[in-house]
């Protein structure tokens, strides 16, 4: 999409929109454990930038990510506590649990950041992706209860302890949707998809953990095309390959690299802004 054709569909949103009419800007955040990181420098740039989105979705740790930002918290202080809460210490052994951890560390950390358990407490729409197992089939939930279904998006399977609302499992969203672009592209006029999982050519792998995180991320990386079609603008760091599921102790590189990526997309006129 070239300057002025974006430009020409840019126009403020206001209380006064209708439900029938789309808004402006809407950003798909993908999953990705600690390369999720990488939203918050997305998401910085882009403000800096005059670029607010005005609609979410996210996967797993993109879930996290993108309702502490339509909770009304900004880039800055989800860095900030990412950095005092590290995701690696909100978790909990949870043997025999069907499970490794269980994530009500992260429960409590939404319970204090974004206060009401529910969808319409939020201050910008957010739509986020789970994996339903019993039926084996991706879901997108927009209202009702919030924390619950936050927490399901980033149960990676085996690892965390899937949830279990109302008598069905879910999983880490990514299984299905891992670019959740599907579920608001009809409600935005332009859609920024934020892929934190380059997947180029890979030389070398360090032991069994790097073989099996890039095998999941080929096994996934089918969904994550088709999404990306749907998507007028899309922010993929080639810089993340360097960085692995597990990297929670590195959320300021992370952060940069998201960042940097996209401020350079923006003065190059890759993303148009108002």
């Amino acid at each position: 999409m070239g300057i002025i054709s974006w430009l020409k569909r840019y126009k403020p949103f206001t209380s006064a929109t209708t439900k029938l009419e789309k808004v402006n800007i809407g950003i798909a955040l993908s999953g990705g454990g600690a390369k999720g990181f990488a939203h918050i420098g997305v998401l910085k740039a882009l403000n800096e930038h005059g670029i607010d989105p005005d609609i979410l979705s996210g996967t797993s740790m993109g879930s996290l990510v993108g309702v502490l930002y339509a909770a009304g918290k900004t880039p800055d202080e989800i860095q900030e506590l990412v950095k005092t809460s590290p995701v690696i210490r909100m978790v909990r052994l949870a043997w025999g649990k069907n499970g490794i951890f269980q994530m009500s560390p992260i429960r409590k950390i939404l319970e204090n950041e974004v206060g009401e358990d529910n969808f319409n407490s939020l201050k910008k729409p957010f739509y986020l992706s789970v994996s339903n197992i019993n039926e084996g089939k991706a879901e997108v939930f927009h209202q009702g209860k919030l924390f619950d279904r936050v927490l399901a998006s980033c149960s990676v399977p085996v690892l965390f302890t899937p949830q279990i609302i109302n008598d069905v499992t879910y999983v880490d969203g990514g299984l299905f949707d891992n670019l959740p672009s599907k579920s608001i592209r009809h409600k935005c006029k332009t859609l920024i998809g934020v892929h934190v999982n380059y997947s180029g050519t890979t030389s070398s792998f360090k032991g069994m953990k790097e073989v099996a995180e890039r095998t999941f991320m080929l096994a996934i990386d089918q969904n994550v095309r088709t999404s990306m079609k749907d998507c007028d603008i899309i922010i993929d760091p080639p810089k993340m390959q360097k960085f692995t599921f597990w990297d929670f102790d590195k959320v300021d590189e992370i952060v940069e690299v998201g960042y940097a990526f996209t401020k350079k997309m923006i003065e190059k006129g890759e993303i148009p802004y108002p």
